[in-house]
């Protein structure tokens, strides 16, 4: 009798989905009864790795603009569906979550024909395509908002985290933290995140507000992102301050730890900057459905635990960069705001509705 955990595409789905798998093994699961289902990229690399069954599936998003490929995915839809179904069969599977991305639609077919529950999470503060076309065959749509758009039948839980960062503990982090990156103490730390595979407009934007820094004493620590970290390197190794590069960082407790104020794009990570308490420049990017990053920077600047910088106007973000470095209350009050809507039970609250579900 088996779980089914559906998320492909990018951390913002699968990391979130890694959390609820590995909250029903802390809840006395065995990995071999949770599978799960996603893509050849991101999701194939770390699924396997975590120890959990795995299976890949042929499917795809839905193209935005006139495509010829459009035409073919009601087939490929189909199919993944069927290949779904035989493995729902194979494993006796019992409960079903999608984590909104393109494979939850044949994943929620199959869950639909066989009489599975269905469940949904939606990371964004608007809900993506493949939610909206699933919401109402589903139970209900965890959601990572408490007032998300356009999600059917919302249960307000937070968007699900790892428990390293569940239970973050700053303090007790800090000195480890500083000895990975090489960082001295007494100086406030600036992290650079973009998501799991990077973001140049976020890089750029950082590079150029760095240059000529005459504010107060910084150090950075940057995570630059797998294809793009020689080009970051190359534009920072003659900077006076001090910049930690990195590609990608499995973990990310330490990241937090280290830093003060964190520039970043505004997909799933925003459930991790308010977790752990982070004040945060948001710089959304303009992809996805509904434009959902704007939605969440909004969502975490009206509650004062961001401040929102456009990529249109990312020259603001040396001018942003200078008032908060220079102004720890201001950073404080941003902390305590981020937590105040944090929701880092949200891996408990939905791997135990799973299991009621799952009988």
């Amino acid at each position: 009798m088996s779980y089914v955990i559906a998320a492909a595409g990018t951390g913002g789905h699968v990391y979130p989905g890694l959390a609820v798998g590995e909250q029903l093994v802390a809840d006395g699961i065995d990995r071999s009864e949770i599978l799960f289902i996603g893509g050849k990229r991101l999701a194939a690399k770390v699924f396997p790795a975590a120890g959990f069954p795995f299976l890949q599936l042929e499917v795809r998003g839905l193209r935005r603009s006139l495509s010829f490929d459009n035409l073919t995915l009601p087939a490929v839809v189909f199919n993944a569906a069927r290949r779904a179904g035989d493995e729902f069969d194979a494993r006796d599977v019992r409960v079903v979550l999608g984590m909104g991305s393109y494979t939850s639609v044949p994943v929620g077919l199959a869950a639909r024909r066989r009489k599975l529950p269905l469940f949904l999470h939606e990371q964004n503060a608007h809900a993506g395509l493949a939610n909206r076309m699933m919401g109402r065959l589903a139970v209900t749509t965890f959601t990572s908002f408490e007032d998300t758009e356009a999600a059917i039948r919302p249960e307000h839980v937070g968007n699900p985290i790892r428990a390293d960062l569940a239970e973050f503990s700053r303090a007790s982090l800090r000195r480890e933290a500083f000895d990975r990156y090489g960082l001295e103490p007494g100086k406030v730390t600036v992290g650079i995140v973009g998501g799991s595979l990077g973001a140049r407009a976020v890089n750029t934007a950082m590079i150029e507000a760095m240059s000529d820094w005459e504010g107060p004493p910084i150090q950075i620590v940057h995570l630059a992102g797998r294809d793009l970290i020689a080009e970051v390197e190359d534009a920072v190794v003659e900077s006076a301050v001090p910049w930690v590069v990195l590609d990608f960082e499995d973990q990310m407790e330490l990241f937090f730890a280290a830093t003060d104020l964190v520039v970043a794009r505004a997909g799933g990570m925003v459930a991790e900057i308010t977790a752990t308490g982070t004040p945060s420049i948001l710089m959304p990017g303009g992809f996805g459905s509904g434009g959902h990053q704007a939605a969440n920077a909004e969502a975490l600047a009206r509650e004062g635990a961001a401040q929102v910088v456009e990529e249109s106007d990312s020259g603001r973000l040396r001018e942003l960069l200078h008032e908060l470095v220079s102004d720890p209350a201001e950073r404080r009050g941003m902390s305590s705001a981020a937590r105040a809507v944090a929701r880092p039970d949200a891996a408990a609250t939905i791997a135990r509705e799973l299991r009621r579900a799952h009988g």
